[in-house]
């Protein structure tokens, strides 16, 4: 995923609020609803989830758009998108 590990004090978590935030909303919204098989299988998750988070989760620290901006669409029918294998869906205006 690309993260650099940072040591902090041991049992002080509030030291890196970012990262322990992040680590949350992994296991809220994939692990705590995947069986993960291995290694592999963890990582194939993570870098689904994140794809999805940079790419498809609206954050409201940004007025509910996502880290990679896109643009909004007003036209065209409206199609389902399946993400980490069911667990999340989000909605996209066909071109």
């Amino acid at each position: 995923m690309g993260i650099r590990e940072r040591p902090i004090t041991p049992r002080s978590p509030w030291q890196n609020g970012h990262v322990e935030r992040l680590i949350g909303s992994i296991r809220r919204e994939c692990l705590h609803h995947v069986v993960v098989l291995g290694e592999r299988h963890l990582r194939h998750l993570l870098a689904n989830y994140a794809t999805y988070y940079n790419g498809v989760r609206t954050h409201l620290a940004l007025d509910k758009d996502t880290p990679l901006h896109r643009p909004a669409l007003n036209v065209g029918p409206i199609a389902s998108v399946i993400w980490l294998g069911g667990l999340h869906r989000h909605y996209v205006r066909m071109a």
